[in-house]
């Protein structure tokens, strides 16, 4: 039962009190403090023991009472500190305990916590165990922010249940620059699998024509196109993972687990073999038909929506909108170079008319490609992050590659994966491998100014920096790409801009 304030969760038995524990793994986050109350032997050390292990993602984590110490921390995930106040004489002590210290980076678990009332945060989670006739029962009462996060969790655990996977192991994956989040899930047999969470994004503010920019984009808003798209890559022969639920309303999908290998070694240099292995999916891809309207379910087909001339200018302005304020100290791009990068991209844009279209994928590039040892010929690569495919120009997905945003191509390797997929192409039929060139070209220009301004508006307004790392690496590619002849006025245009590129390498 879940109330708009608090939420109370039945637990019949002590695998159901792992479970809860394990799940509050997933929705605490730094900053959380959980205050565990509750009667002898209705499962506060069960509970706490199972939130660690879960946050170490370590069945077998070694958790010490802190009851004679009063704290134990963990480096964790999220550093957590386990607090146990029973032998607290008053409640002042907690600061020398290092609980401010502590719960500014990471999670305070904390028990007994009616020895410190007043001292404690006020927003904290207050979770109370108790005993029922037929087992425990769980009330929590924390700030409205908190409670949709716990609200989210159980929710995709009751999805689980309804699917028949309600006991498995649910342990934190990743997030991505989007709004999703994924899980990994282990079920009874011991099967990895994978949980989608894809909760519905809030409406942003309007950057063209009143839309905002995932619609201007066409980035999808539901789980519909990541089925479509998954299964029709799946019937032309490439590897992309079953979807085994779904729940379209919520944002929740369960799909098949791909492994963790990618196409990058220990030291996250690319794999030759693997690019390679990319490319020629690509080029399988590339020489199928184009298929723009795909079933999804008797009362559902995706139409796969065009990338067309309006997102490829407004994705280009995230340069003009966010990297070169944050370049200049605030000086944002007067109106005759708005208007002057907009003429060139026009003309860009006209020369893509009559270029080969198909499918694209969007970021074809190296953590959506997952190694398959085992495999054999197209099935080598795992495909993943496919939700946002539109039809274009097919050499957008070739330059995700070779220019892999993520991870420096050495020149070499650009150069071999380049020819190689060229190469594939003309054995397919023919293929005009120079105006192929040319929007090569057109396309990872496009592509790199997105990603120069977006990398600054994960930063700026996201709260994201840990993507600014790729910015030299971005620059240099956009650099490598200016020299083809097509870009001239790009070319001239970034020169004036000021935007220098003699300390990128790539």
């Amino acid at each position: 039962m879940i109330a708009d304030d608090r939420i109370v969760v039945e637990l019949a038995n002590e695998a159901d009190t792992i479970r809860f524990g394990e799940d509050l793994a997933l929705a605490l986050k730094p900053g959380s403090c959980l205050a565990l109350s509750g009667d002898l032997g209705a499962g506060k050390s069960t509970l706490a023991r199972a939130f660690l292990r879960a946050m170490a993602d370590d069945p077998d984590l070694e958790v010490p009472s802190p009851t004679f110490t009063l704290v134990q921390s963990y480096e964790l995930r999220i550093p957590v500190a386990h607090f146990d106040l029973y032998r607290l004489a008053d409640g002042s002590e907690l600061d020398e305990l290092g609980f401010d210290e502590a719960l500014s980076d990471g999670i305070c678990l904390v028990e007994w916590p009616e020895m410190a009332e007043a001292e404690l945060p006020k927003d904290r989670i207050r979770l109370t165990l108790s005993h029922t006739e037929t087992g425990r029962r769980a009330e929590i009462d924390a700030p409205p922010d908190m409670v949709a996060r716990l609200r989210r969790v159980l929710a995709i655990r009751q999805f689980l249940t309804d699917h028949g996977y309600g006991t498995a192991t649910r342990r934190f994956l990743s997030g991505d620059a989007s709004f999703r989040a994924y899980e990994t899930l282990t079920i009874a047999d011991g099967t990895p699998l994978i949980l989608m969470d894809w909760p519905r994004r809030p409406e942003g503010p309007p950057v063209l024509d009143g839309k905002a920019y995932p619609k201007v984009a066409h980035l999808a808003e539901d789980a519909y196109p990541f089925v479509a798209i998954a299964r029709h890559l799946r019937e032309i022969g490439l590897l992309a993972p079953d979807v085994l639920a779904v729940d379209y309303d919520q944002g929740l999908m369960l799909i098949e687990d791909l492994g963790q290998d990618g196409v990058l070694d220990e030291d996250g240099a690319p794999i030759a073999e693997r690019y390679l292995a990319a490319v020629e999916c690509l080029a399988h891809l590339h020489g199928t038909a184009p298929v723009r309207d795909l079933p999804v379910s008797p009362a559902h087909r995706h139409h796969v929506p065009d990338f067309d001339p309006v997102a490829m200018k407004m994705e280009t302005r995230l340069l003009l909108d966010w990297y070169l304020p944050w370049k200049r100290g605030g000086e944002t791009a007067s109106d005759l170079e708005r208007q002057s990068f907009s003429d060139i991209w026009d003309d860009l844009i006209r020369m893509l008319a009559d270029c080969e279209r198909h499918l694209l994928l969007r970021d074809y590039h190296s953590p959506n490609l997952l190694w398959q040892p085992e495999a054999t010929g197209l099935n080598r690569v795992g495909l993943i992050d496919f939700q946002d495919a539109m039809i274009g120009p097919t050499a957008y997905d070739v330059a995700s590659l070779v220019q892999d945003a993520r991870v420096t191509i050495p020149p070499a390797l650009r150069a071999t994966l380049l020819e190689h997929y060229l190469r594939q192409r003309q054995a397919q039929g023919p293929f005009d491998a120079d105006r192929f060139r040319m929007a090569f070209a057109i396309m990872a220009a496009q592509r790199n100014c997105k990603l120069i301004g977006l990398w600054v508006r994960l930063k700026e307004r996201d709260g994201k920096p840990g993507y600014m790392r790729h910015m030299p690496r971005t620059l240099a590619y956009l650099n490598d790409v200016l020299s083809h002849p097509v870009l001239a006025p790009l070319r001239q245009w970034m020169a004036q801009a000021g935007i220098e590129f003699s300390e990128s390498r790539a």
